[in-house]
């Protein structure tokens, strides 16, 4: 008994502890199309078993015998095999010297896959070696290329060949390589496990100029037409040798500009245009372009293409110069400040040239103007005069712009000269007027009778307007209730006025009523139609009234009444009429008109519909002293009158 045991690299082995049936052969082996190829094979078997009529064997293709029946290669007993292998296999080793070695001629690309082998020693010993040799077979030569070509540094290339058919050698040969710098060459021969390989190595150190290059190996046959060939292209890695951008130039403000990168380097680099230190755009590959639109000065600078690769990094930097008009000034947010307070008032601009500044309030022209991109206008102790709009103005020879802001001035309480108390028909009628921001509040004090009277007093008429920072106040005051403690009128009456900033309380003049008028409106209607109405009016009124059973005479005071006066100064050398607009609010009523005069200025009521504005309403108001009211038809007026409204329009 012996046995045999093998320890050769591409040749599997497989051995047990009794000999048993064992086998080696190359587990891959290739071969070139239309050559041939010889897998070598050895086998073993018990030695216990004799041969009754000799060894006999049997090649499969695909798996191992009996599974679905293989492809059959050779057959030693017969020549019955496979369609494919007809002609083209043939046996070159002594199966009884256990030796299985065969040869497959003319093969194709069909051709690969497994092959295993069956020994038949006679009777019932007959065994199907598990392993298997893995044929492949090739339309070209292999060519071994590094991971990574990297310009300047030697490069091996090496192209291999199978030679596993005695009857046929092949040579190899190295294409495209006349632009190569000093290319070298040497050929080798490797045999492991009865199967061969015949290489080529071609050295030579690449340059940029040689990326994308086509390198070629020719395999042929001395004495046949058989000729194979592999083509590879040389990718050379290489950091940035150039980047290109645009020159420097200019652009007008509102205009396009593109900027251009181009950088050469494999692999394609990260570009990136920056401008100073910011990343405006980036991408990886050999060109980046940078589109800028409606251009202002803010993107005038320095722009910057870098290219980098891994391998290395390069750039190139361009100045882009932008001419434009002055830009919007940037000034102040608007402002409310309190009066004596100061303020500096800063307004800046870019521009080319350098533009002047100018301040305007109100449209005329404050401080001085200044040449550059700054100017500040400063405003010492604050009066409610500084109050309006300012505006900055901007100008060069390419175009001008402005910016504006509000300076609003708060101020405590301030009694407007207008302010009085007048005797009128009815009794005494006071008006307060002041000024202030935010817009007063005033009250009417009566020392005499240590009352204030205010909005939510209603025993006595008292009516208020607000227009814009200036608030006006009257109060009528009636003979009854409203005397003093002497048995004379209160007229003694104080105008308290506050917000804010401070509070004030002035004694009103009293003046006394020189004549007594009724104030007559008159429209698009003539003089003619308007007595006519107030006539009738009055004929209407007195029939209606001695038709009632009336009541001793009393004070008649309406709900809710709001009404709204404003106040103007007029010409003192001139008398004229004003008209007091009320408008009476919770009343069927829409107005009363009231004439007042005075030596100092007459008083004007505002209603605060805004239609009154924008209407041309004409009226007359007639009074009737000691008429009883009638329901519906008459009321009373705030000063205990009748009264009756007519519309002209």
């Amino acid at each position: 008994m012996w046995c045999l045991e093998l320890l050769l690299p591409l040749l599997l082995i497989i051995h047990d502890a009794s000999c048993q049936w064992s086998i080696w052969l190359p587990r891959d082996i290739s071969a070139m199309t239309n050559s041939c190829v010889v897998i070598p094979c050895s086998f073993m078997y018990p030695s216990g078993i004799r041969p009754i009529r000799g060894v006999h064997g049997i090649w499969y293709f695909g798996q191992p015998y009996p599974q679905l029946f293989p492809p059959v290669v050779f057959k030693s007993l017969t020549e019955v095999v496979h369609e494919s292998y007809k002609g083209r296999t043939k046996l070159l080793g002594d199966l009884n010297q256990r030796n299985c070695t065969l040869l497959i001629g003319n093969i194709g690309a069909e051709h690969s896959g497994r092959y295993y082998f069956r020994a038949d020693i006679g009777g019932a010993n007959k065994y199907s070696y598990p392993d298997f040799a893995e044929l492949k077979v090739l339309d070209q030569p292999s060519i071994d290329v590094p991971e990574e070509i990297v310009s300047d540094e030697s490069l091996e290339l090496t192209c291999y060949v199978p030679d596993n058919c005695p009857d046929m050698t092949p040579e190899i040969q190295w294409m495209y390589t006349d632009y190569l710098p000093d290319p070298a060459f040497s050929t080798e021969y490797l045999e492991e496990s009865n199967t061969a390989v015949l290489s080529n190595t071609l050295v030579f150190t690449p340059r940029p100029m040689h990326n994308g290059q086509l390198l070629g190996c020719r395999v042929y046959y001395p004495n046949t037409t058989l000729v194979y060939e592999r083509l590879i292209s040389l990718d050379v890695k290489y950091s940035p040798r150039s980047v290109w951008v645009n020159v420097s130039s200019e652009v007008m403000e509102s205009s396009s500009v593109t900027l251009h990168c181009e950088v050469d380097s494999n692999p394609p680099p990260r570009i990136s245009w920056m401008f100073e230190d910011n990343e405006l755009l980036w991408d990886t590959a050999s060109n980046l372009s940078l589109s800028l639109d409606d251009v202002t000065p803010v993107n005038e600078g320095v722009y910057t293409c870098v290219g980098d690769n891994g391998y290395g990094v390069m750039n190139t930097s361009m100045y882009l110069a932008v001419k434009y008009p002055p830009r919007e000034p940037v000034v102040n947010e608007s402002l409310t400040v309190v009066e004596g307070a100061s303020l500096a008032l800063h307004c800046s601009t870019q521009g080319s040239p350098a533009p002047t500044l100018t301040w305007l309030k109100d449209g005329e022209l404050v401080g001085t103007i200044t040449a550059g991109e700054l100017s500040v206008l400063e405003i010492v102790e604050v009066t409610p005069q500084e109050d309006g709009h300012y505006r900055c103005l901007a100008e060069n020879e390419h175009g001008r712009a402005s910016t504006s802001l509000n300076i609003t001035v708060e101020y405590a309480p301030v009694l407007l000269e207008e302010s009085k108390c007048t005797v009128v028909r009815e009794g005494v009628q006071c008006v307060c007027i002041a000024t202030g921001n935010p817009e007063p509040t005033i009250e009417f004090y009566l020392p005499d009778l240590n009352v204030t009277v205010n909005e939510t007093d209603g025993r006595y008429n008292f009516y208020t307007h607000t227009d814009g920072h200036t608030s006006t106040a009257m109060i009528k005051l009636r003979e009854k209730g409203e005397r003093a403690d002497n048995g004379g009128p209160a007229v003694n009456v104080h105008c308290s006025m506050h917000n804010i900033y401070g509070r004030e309380s002035v004694l009103l003049e009293l003046q006394q009523e020189k004549k007594y008028m009724m104030a007559v409106i008159v429209g698009t209607i003539g003089g003619v139609a308007v007595i006519a109405f107030i006539i009738a009016a009055v004929r209407y009124v007195g029939q209606n009234n001695k038709k009632e059973n009336g009541n001793p005479r009393q004070d008649v005071v309406l709900e809710n009444p709001a009404l709204y006066y404003s106040a103007v100064k007029k010409d003192k050398q001139n008398l004229r009429k004003k008209v007091l607009k009320t408008e009476l609010l919770g009343s069927k009523f829409n107005s009363i008109l009231e004439e007042t005069t005075g030596e100092d200025g007459d008083y004007q009521s505002v209603g605060s519909m805004a239609g009154l504005e924008r209407q041309e309403l004409n009226y007359a108001a007639l009074e009737f002293m000691g008429r009883r009211p009638r329901e519906g038809a008459t009321g009373r007026g705030d000063d205990g009158s009748n009264y009756t409204e007519i519309k002209a329009k």
